[in-house]
């Protein structure tokens, strides 16, 4: 399993419209359930014998790029066929959070991530959503070009430190990393100007 296995992300769901005939329980709300549920899976491998375990972290590897993979394509399916709901719309962001935020946390206890990284980014993370819910009742904010390399980078960076790889290769996933970190906080801030342009402009209307 390599970083280029880490699926670039498509478009937001969350900016396409909830079809009226669609029912939740479908096949890409399923692969969202499926996410979530892989996430203590993914801890319980990663955390794993302290961490030192080779072929846990293998392991723990694979199944982060699979739920990653997942999490491009419940929403592409979703899209394609026209089976985008609103219980998807909320399931999908969580899936999505938890899983990063799994391996953020969990990478940082090992001692394998600095921890003001960890903190930079669900800060950020949990900021955008309640931001989502604040303006959700005026429009939706679609996911930026800065978001989807946000989300790349996050993903490259914390599978290339989950590996159980040691030089230059790990060294990458922390600089993977630190880029990441530049471009979530650029993407947070941008994300808030939005946010209160858009209530601004239909508070006005």
């Amino acid at each position: 399993m390599t970083p280029a296995s880490v699926p670039t992300p498509g478009p937001d769901p969350a900016a396409v419209p909830a079809s009226p005939r669609a029912s939740s329980w479908n096949l890409p709300n399923a692969l969202t359930m499926l996410r979530i549920v892989m996430v203590p899976l993914f801890l319980w491998l990663l955390l794993s014998q302290s961490g030192e375990s080779a072929p846990h972290r293998w392991w723990a590897a694979v199944v982060f790029a699979v739920a990653s993979f997942t999490d491009w394509l419940d929403g592409d399916l979703a899209r394609r066929r026209q089976l985008v709901t609103n219980f998807g719309k909320v399931a999908d962001p969580i899936a999505d959070k938890a899983l990063m935020g799994s391996a953020l946390v969990g990478l940082s206890i090992l001692g394998e991530l600095p921890w003001w990284i960890t903190v930079v980014i669900l800060i950020r993370e949990l900021g955008i959503t309640a931001l989502r819910f604040w303006v959700i009742r005026r429009g939706i904010i679609p996911a930026s070009k800065g978001g989807k390399l946000k989300t790349m980078l996050q993903a490259i960076g914390l599978l290339l430190l989950i590996l159980p790889l040691t030089g230059f290769l790990h060294g990458l996933g922390l600089w993977v990393m630190y880029a990441a970190v530049v471009v979530t906080v650029v993407t947070g801030v941008d994300y808030v100007v939005q946010a209160l342009r858009l209530r601004r402009t239909t508070t006005t209307e």
